[in-house]
């Protein structure tokens, strides 16, 4: 038999799962496990906890001293929790987490076993970069690499095996300062945006001293069986199904998105859950999405920097949680052909230390003057940075998402809805803001409570909207760290709000008034801004050509999308803000490129493999009876009509092995041309050569699959995985 019938001979059961007990209700555990501000005032004494939020606060300088004592407290609360290690947590250009673990556990001047955590210990460490992706920042023989403490996201206990160890938020840096993280350029472009923003806020309310960027991401994931996935060299190499065909049944009764949460999966998510409580992250929302067995966790909006902390926490924690229920997390953009893919919604927004949410229309949005200000100046930032922030986005498993018929298309546009429109063409004509209809209460049955209409409908296929006081990134792939869009939308929106100010203040010296100088240069923007905003279906051919129209740009693929990052203009907006230098920029776009390729090349060499291992052979081996059938009936001297669907079948099944063997020999000349080529050319020819050799290989492959016998096949197929039981 098989390995695919000795998979689902072992598909998990209830009794074979392990689960914790889950009892505790939230407040009480929540944050139990994160060195938070009620555990540092309480181990810190008042005098130095000032100081600290004053850090924490400001942004001033950190001292050493400071540090020392900052890091008793730190040590002294973790030994009372049992943690026995400590690790600086950063998250290099991979797109994952890193963490090198040193135990507290050292020697003294006689020899004996101390327990023991500095100043420096917690200020920095040297992980050794040699292996993390650098893009030339420095050759690999230079392997010194440092991470310094990021005081503003909390340290939290990793909890493994009952094994505990101590994790500090760090960036990642060369010998030399440079970025070699996502976590300092989004640090950055906060620090940036804020100081601009403060600038724009003062028009409004002198009380205004702080501003705090919040993001709220929405993770969708699949799971699958683990006894499945161990059986798929795909999913194990590369985290989708490069060959299978879609089940007869697959989302198209819409009957999983909202539904009831299998027994299985709720019990996973529950246990997550409360592992996420313990560390602080917020999560408030799950549910099933549209494609059998996919799924989504969304949390409480935070500062823009804890959120990305958590989000990339929350991916780490779902993957060992998975593991105790015998399922496998699948992150891939698109693990499963022709159904819907998986996105990370990014819903951005500014908010200030007086409690107001800049992005919030209020009552009467048409007169809300500080609201236009940000709403319009986002839009234009938008409108005249599209093609870094769709170059921020994008990555080989994105690409099957993007431009690709499904989610958002590649064509940057911004949605903001029928009664925000009105307004804006308002405000373009020159006549008074009226705000009649901005919203609506929908009157039902008489039992029914009416419902408050928001500001805007929602636009599934835009892939920047406004969605009632947020404006929703909808391109951002499930698989990516947030920080990456995040530290392009900080820049831009930071870079138009101090054009912004310096427009005004020109007219304002001109002697025209405030309001009717915010006004003018508003009027300005919106009309200079309106080829982006589109209200229709970004799936359509039409949008297309309109969008080609109005000069939009349409990058269907990374290669093509991350050339935004080499243009001279693109160098300096980064070197003008100070978010990276013009090195650091091309060692993130060198790296961005290489993980293309190198992903492009793991996929290409696990389908010819596959092919040629498992798919050919089956093939045969059915073809094999099929020919033995045939002899058989041919020795009874019957007509060729009564076995001319087997000599048919024969021949389907050679022409599809002939095409099978043919492109995985023509993808492997094509792999090597490739690799002796630069960083940039290499991504082109993978993506213009050898990705359609592979969708040629999959298609033939893929139309083998029902013409063989099903206990022959070898692979697990879709209707096997996409259904938990």
């Amino acid at each position: 038999m098989n390995s695919r019938f000795n998979a689902l001979d072992l598909l998990s059961t209830r009794e074979n799962i392990q689960t914790s007990t889950l009892t505790s209700r939230v407040p009480e555990i929540f944050g139990c496990n994160v060195f938070n501000d009620v555990s540092i005032e309480r181990y810190l004494a008042p005098k130095l906890y000032k100081e600290f939020k004053l850090v924490t606060e400001t942004g001033s300088s950190l001292s050493r001293d400071l540090a020392d004592h900052v890091a008793e407290a730190m040590k002294k609360w973790a030994l009372e929790k049992g943690v026995t290690h400590y690790a600086h947590w950063f998250q290099p250009l991979t797109g994952r987490t890193a963490e090198k673990h040193d135990s507290f556990f050292t020697l003294n001047s006689n020899g004996e076993a101390i327990e023991e955590f500095t100043g420096n210990e917690l200020v920095q460490q040297e992980p050794d970069g040699s292996s993390f992706p650098g893009g030339g920042l420095r050759s690999t023989f230079e392997a010194r690499g440092y991470t310094a403490w990021d005081p503003t996201s909390p340290a939290f206990i990793l909890d493994i095996f009952n094994q505990k160890t101590l994790c500090i938020p760090t960036i990642f840096v060369t010998y030399g300062g440079q970025a070699l993280d996502y976590k300092l350029p989004l640090l950055k472009s906060q620090s940036y945006l804020e100081k601009s923003a403060i600038d724009v806020c003062k028009l409004f309310d002198e009380n205004i001293k702080k501003i705090f960027v919040t993001l709220g991401w929405e993770q969708e994931f699949f799971l699958v069986d683990e006894a499945l996935f161990n059986v798929r060299p795909d999913l194990i190499m590369t985290g989708r199904t490069l060959l299978g065909r879609l089940a007869p049944k697959g989302q198209q009764l819409d009957d999983h998105y909202f539904g009831s949460i299998p027994e299985r999966v709720y019990a996973y998510m529950t246990d997550l859950e409360q592992e996420c409580y313990k560390l602080g992250i917020p999560l408030r929302t799950r549910h099933n999405e549209v494609a059998p067995s996919q799924y989504e966790f969304a949390p409480i909006y935070e500062d823009v920097n804890v959120a990305v902390d958590h989000n990339q926490l929350l991916m780490d924690l779902m993957e060992r949680v998975a593991i105790r229920h015998k399922l496998r997390v699948l992150f891939h953009e698109k693990p499963y052909a022709g159904i819907n893919g998986s996105g990370k919604h990014n819903n951005w927004s500014v908010a200030t230390n007086t409690g107001k949410n800049l992005l919030s229309p209020g009552k009467d949005p048409g007169k809300n003057l500080q609201f236009l200000t940000f709403f319009v100046n986002t839009i234009y930032a938008v409108y005249k940075y599209a093609d870094i922030l769709r170059a921020s986005v994008t990555s080989a498993s994105n690409d099957h998402r993007l431009g690709a018929n499904e989610a958002p298309p590649a064509i940057i546009s911004v949605f903001v809805g029928e009664a925000l429109t009105k307004i804006l063409n308002e405000i373009e004509k020159g006549i008074d803001v009226t705000d009649d209809g901005v919203k609506q209460a929908l009157s039902l049955l008489s039992k029914i409570p009416n419902l408050q209409l928001d500001n805007t409908d929602r636009n599934r296929t835009s892939p920047f909207a406004f969605t009632g006081n947020k404006f929703e990134i909808r391109m951002v792939g499930s698989t990516m760290n947030c920080a990456a869009p995040m530290t392009i939308m900080n820049m831009i929106v930071g870079k138009q709000l101090k054009e912004f100010s310096q427009d005004v203040q020109i007219l304002m010296a001109n002697n025209t008034t405030k309001n009717q100088a915010i006004l003018t240069v508003l009027k300005h923007y919106i009309t200079e801004s309106k080829p982006i905003r589109f209200e229709g279906d970004g799936y359509s051919q039409d949008w297309k050509e309109e969008a080609e129209r109005r000069g939009l740009g349409n990058y269907a693929d990374t290669p093509r999308a991350l050339d935004a990052f080499s243009s001279d203009s693109t160098k300096a907006l980064f070197v003008e803000t100070g978010i990276m230098s013009e090195e650091e920029l091309h060692a993130h776009y060198e790296v961005r490129l290489e993980a293309y390729a190198l992903k492009l090349q793991i996929e290409s060499r696990t389908m010819a493999e596959m092919c040629l291992n498992q798919i050919i052979p089956a093939a045969v081996n059915y073809q094999n009876s099929l020919i033995e059938n045939i002899l058989s009936l041919k020795e009874l001297n019957l007509q060729e009509k009564t076995y001319r669907a087997q000599l048919d079948l024969v021949e389907d099944i050679s022409s599809r092995i002939t095409i099978i063997k043919d492109c995985a020999y023509k993808m492997k000349k094509e792999r090597k041309k490739a690799n002796s080529l630069d960083t940039r050319d290499k991504a082109f020819a993978y993506c213009d050569n050898i990705i359609p050799i592979m969708e040629e290989l999959r298609t033939a492959a893929d139309q083998l699959e029902p013409l063989i016998d099903d206990e022959l096949w070898p692979l697990i197929k879709y209707r096997e995985m996409l259904f938990l039981r």
